[in-house]
């Protein structure tokens, strides 16, 4: 017997072994014939484990537990490699940032009862970025459900309002197929997070069920040609057409068809935040992110259009503000995949239910040839925003190191396809200015969920899916706090990731916001005391670094990046800096603030 192969029942053995012992040929013939059409049995846990290996997952994140032990058994015969976390949290934010960086859904698994509501948190920030994510579950015995059993939770309740789909799988025959169908959902149409919750007496059934081939994700679907027709004449009518790209550009690889259709037609490019490297940010027609602390030019583009092709987002509070105030002037044609976001935040004039990438090609192949000389003065006027509105920062020599600094250093050190994670807060923010991003699926974060705490296992996971590419992560010293335990991972699976924690002793956002609109009354958001991060680093088996000068940061940084493993700059940076410019909460794109005295 292989060491792969699931042992069959003792009764098995004994039948098979008595009927082969016959004295002629054809009695053995005829027995061997029997036993070959006789199904192999399996279990349960080992049809999960087969589901994922038709899927071709490589990697699985997760932390063992009572009801998950099955499954674990069943995964000790598999190719699968698989990551134990220090936290199941951090195994649902590597799981998503996986996915985010290869396209597929990234997998986590949990244990009943507590390792499955620790999944909660990553598996809501998937939902809310629709990342694609398959969280599998342990549960307890089917007959102990619903009697308060030793870690039972009600893992299906409890996940239903943050899952794209949720499974009980109460049947072993049929384990596999669901398996199977949550993996596809997770990555088909918009992506976002699934769930199968796996009872532990399911998983120990045997079956002699197979789960199915990966089941064939659905064509990407086109938009009704005659409203793209019509969406293209709006266009075509435009004096200054503005392309929105957001996130949903990402999910359907469609960076090639938005780089065909800006630069041929020459129409100057916003992204969100999560549509960052959709557009590389070095060209002439790329204005940059929008929103709340995005580009003073991309917002005052966003303001002054007469004609905004969204594609791909959801027009979320960050990115519009006040949404009476939001392209006031603008006709909007909105491209998604998802008929649930059309005019939900922003009316679309032109809706266009589809595929990004599809209709995208569908109105370059309806719009008239070529760019439209009219569209000149639209585009030196988007440049002149860009002359008078840069993103800029001073380096007084009386003052602290300036994180801005810090990421555009390291950004010249670092190749163009450079993944870089981040956690949730100012230092997010300055990672998403300051950095130069030129590629698609190369910013990972949290953006509509906001977890601070990401962007270390999300740097895990992203070095686990692009293991020959740099890997980057900037945190904030509250954030790093929120999962630094995740290093002990790093260090364990000997990952070369350079973790730079811009260090200004505070919850920054919350601090700055304290300053601007609670008086300055800074409750709870500063911090009297905090660890040495590069001692912390050495404790975990990783290098540890310590920055605070700008003569030293060069050096520093290439340092960290040369040592063959995690490392951690520690950069202490001037607390006083804030993030500008900003939008107030609610208010309109072209009323930023660049510097306190504008709120």
């Amino acid at each position: 017997m292989s060491e792969g192969s699931p042992a069959r029942p003792a009764s098995q053995e004994t039948e098979t072994e008595t009927e082969t012992t016959g004295e002629t040929g054809g009695e053995a013939d005829a027995t061997t014939e029997d036993a070959a059409a006789t199904p192999e049995r399996t279990t349960g846990a080992a049809a999960v484990v087969t589901a994922l290996e038709r899927a071709n997952v490589e990697h699985v994140f997760g932390v063992q537990g009572g009801a998950i032990m099955p499954v674990y058994d069943a995964l000790y015969h598999s190719d699968i490699a698989h990551v134990t976390m220090a936290h199941e949290q951090g195994a649902a934010h590597a799981a998503d940032a996986y996915g985010q960086v290869t396209g597929a859904p990234g997998v986590c698994f949990a244990t009943s009862g507590p390792g499955a509501t620790n999944l909660v948190t990553g598996i809501a920030d998937a939902n809310m970025d629709s990342d694609p994510v398959l969280a599998l579950t342990g549960q307890v015995p089917t007959n102990f459900v619903g009697n308060d059993a030793f870690q039972e939770t009600d893992t299906v309740g409890v996940t239903r309002p943050i899952t794209k789909a949720n499974y009980f799988a109460d049947d072993e025959t049929t384990i596999g197929d669901l398996v199977t169908e949550a993996f596809t959902v997770a990555g088909e149409g918009r992506p976002g997070p699934t769930l199968v919750d796996l009872p532990k007496d399911v998983t120990n059934a045997e079956t002699e069920a197979r789960p199915p081939e990966e089941r064939d994700a659905a064509a990407a679907p086109a938009a009704e040609p005659q409203a793209v027709e019509r969406a293209a004449e709006a266009l075509a009518s435009a004096e200054k057409p503005l392309v929105l790209a957001g996130g949903g550009v990402t999910k359907a690889n469609a960076s090639e068809e938005l780089r065909r259709f800006a630069t041929t037609f020459e129409v100057p490019v916003v992204t969100t935040m999560p549509g960052i490297g959709t557009f590389p940010e070095d060209h002439d027609l790329c204005l940059s992110w929008a929103g709340m602390h995005g580009t003073g030019y991309a917002n005052m583009a966003i303001s002054h259009t007469d004609c905004l092709l969204a594609v791909g987002t959801r027009f979320d509070d960050r990115l519009t503000g006040g949404i009476e105030t939001f392209a006031p002037d603008a006709t909007v044609v909105h491209v998604d995949i998802d008929p649930a976001e059309i005019s939900k935040n922003v009316h679309a004039d032109y809706p266009l239910v589809g595929d990004a990438g599809v209709v995208l090609d569908q109105l370059f192949e309806t719009l008239p040839d070529g760019p439209d000389d009219r569209w000149a003065t639209w585009r030196e006027q988007c440049a002149t925003w860009k002359e008078e509105y840069p993103m800029s920062y001073t380096t007084p020599d009386d003052e602290p190191l300036k994180p801005q600094f810090v990421v555009e250093a390291l950004d010249e050190m670092t190749p163009d396809d450079t993944l870089v994670t981040t956690g949730v807060g100012q230092h997010q923010m300055w990672a998403a200015q300051f950095w130069t991003y030129t590629e698609p699926r190369t910013y990972i974060s949290s953006h509509g969920l906001g977890t601070m705490g990401y962007g270390l296992p999300a740097a895990i996971g992203a070095k686990l899916a692009a293991p020959d590419r740099e890997v980057v992560c900037f945190d904030g010293d509250g954030s790093f706090l929120m999962t630094v335990q995740e290093l002990s991972v790093a260090v364990r699976e000997n990952l070369d990731i350079t973790v730079v924690v811009l260090n200004n002793e505070a919850i920054g956002m919350v601090r700055q916001w304290q300053d601007a609109f609670f008086g300055g009354r800074r409750m709870a958001s500063e911090y009297r005391w905090m660890p040495d991060f590069a001692t912390l680093a050495e404790a975990f088996g990783a290098r540890g670094f310590t920055v605070d000068d700008y003569d030293d940061v060069a050096d520093t940084l290439e340092a960290a990046l040369d040592y063959d493993g995690p490392s951690v700059v520690d950069a202490f940076v001037d607390p006083a800096e804030n993030v500008y410019p900003m939008v107030p909460s609610g208010g309109a794109n072209d009323q930023f603030a660049l510097s306190e005295d504008h709120l």
